[in-house]
């Protein structure tokens, strides 16, 4: 469920921001393939995740009290990295150019998806960051999917996944009860 929230959020943002609307052009996710980019029609930003793999981003364990004061913990989540690369459909390479200058310059400056565009909340942030792809990777994706190459960029995002359920926390430890017998008279040693 976390990646397709992750994929709408991306998308509300390439809609607002860009601005990129319904009556103006498309948000894709499919594979760009040449079929696919021959039935376009309209200018389309298309961000295929072409990678889904284990991030080393940091994600601390979680507290929280439930709705009835019981108070939880869950342990840290593991950390999913979602690759998408980022490319512009439109009539023309120049048009296709512009319209990924602006998608970029909405990415480049950010760190996290700003959570008012992803649809529930997630157990984390979604963590954004460009990336420099490797050009014989990029060719291969191009190659793969059937089509020729195209600009684009690589696009990171980092978002835990919902792994672990919620538990109780043990009960504070507030005393101790008992006693201890008391230590006694310690021995006298002599040296003779």
């Amino acid at each position: 469920m976390f990646i397709r929230i992750v994929d709408e959020g991306l998308e509300r943002l390439v809609r607002a921001e860009v601005p990129l609307s319904d009556d103006v052009g498309d948000v894709s996710f499919d594979v760009p393939t040449t079929t696919w980019s021959a039935a376009l029609s309209r200018p389309t930003v298309n961000l295929f995740l072409y990678d889904v793999a284990r991030s080393d981003h940091p994600n601390p364990p979680m507290r929280r009290v439930d709705e009835n004061g019981t108070r939880q913990r869950r342990a840290p989540q593991p950390m999913v990295q979602l690759s998408y690369l980022i490319s512009a459909w439109a009539g023309s390479p120049r048009d296709e150019h512009q319209l990924l200058g602006e998608v970029i310059s909405r990415f480049a400056g950010r760190d996290i998806l700003p959570p008012d565009y992803l649809s529930r909340p997630l157990s984390s942030s979604v963590f954004l960051a460009l990336v420099d792809e490797d050009l014989d990777r990029t060719r291969s994706i191009w190659s793969g999917a059937g089509g020729t190459l195209k600009a684009a960029f690589a696009l990171q995002a980092a978002v835990a996944a919902d792994t672990f359920g919620w538990v109780p926390e043990p009960p504070l430890v507030t005393g101790i009860e008992g006693s201890a017998p008391r230590p006694g008279p310690r021995p006298t040693t002599t040296q003779g």
